[in-house]
């Protein structure tokens, strides 16, 4: 199986402290998150972020298919990076990175997710057909809605690709 990797950076006139506590909240997930998708926190998400802290969700990846998704905070660093993993949920492997960095004028939050399609050949044909496009689109939301919050800073271009390894 191959592994993919999607990779995006975007920039916010914004602190790192206010960075850090939008981001690290689970339940503003569901605020960055497509409606069509049917994003829900069901539990885990009633405390500060902690490593080790399993969260759950239900998420509708595609029309007509919903699924429960199980993350471990696996890592946190308060203030400058925490990472997800999947435990359980529509992906073969799903770890997460999410970093926070003070430039000038603001913050770079920078996102590194690295997975696998489930279904082996099938999911690669699927990863090919629908599964990196919608986390193009998926990304691309975030960062709009993200600049929609908190605005976005001059001469600082934004980046996301998505690449197999």
């Amino acid at each position: 199986m191959k592994l993919h990797q999607l990779h995006s950076k975007q920039f916010l006139p914004i602190t790192p402290q206010e960075a850090w506590e939008f981001l690290s909240n689970p339940n503003n997930l569901k605020v960055i998150t497509p409606e069509a998708m049917g994003f829900q926190v069901l539990s885990g998400a009633d405390r500060k972020m902690f490593a080790g802290q399993i969260i759950q969700y239900n998420v509708t990846p595609f029309p007509g298919f919903t699924t429960r998704w199980v993350t471990e905070i696996t890592q946190v660093k308060e203030g400058e990076y925490f990472v997800d993993e999947q435990r359980f949920g529509p992906y073969a492997l799903w770890h997460h990175k999410h970093f926070i960095k003070k430039v000038e004028n603001g913050v770079e939050m920078e996102d590194i997710i690295d997975y696998k399609a489930p279904f082996g050949i099938l999911g690669q044909i699927g990863n090919s057909i629908l599964i990196k496009n919608q986390l193009k689109t998926i990304f691309k939301y975030r960062e709009d809605k993200l600049t929609a919050l908190f605005g976005k800073m001059e001469n600082k271009p934004n980046f996301l690709a998505l690449r197999t390894i």
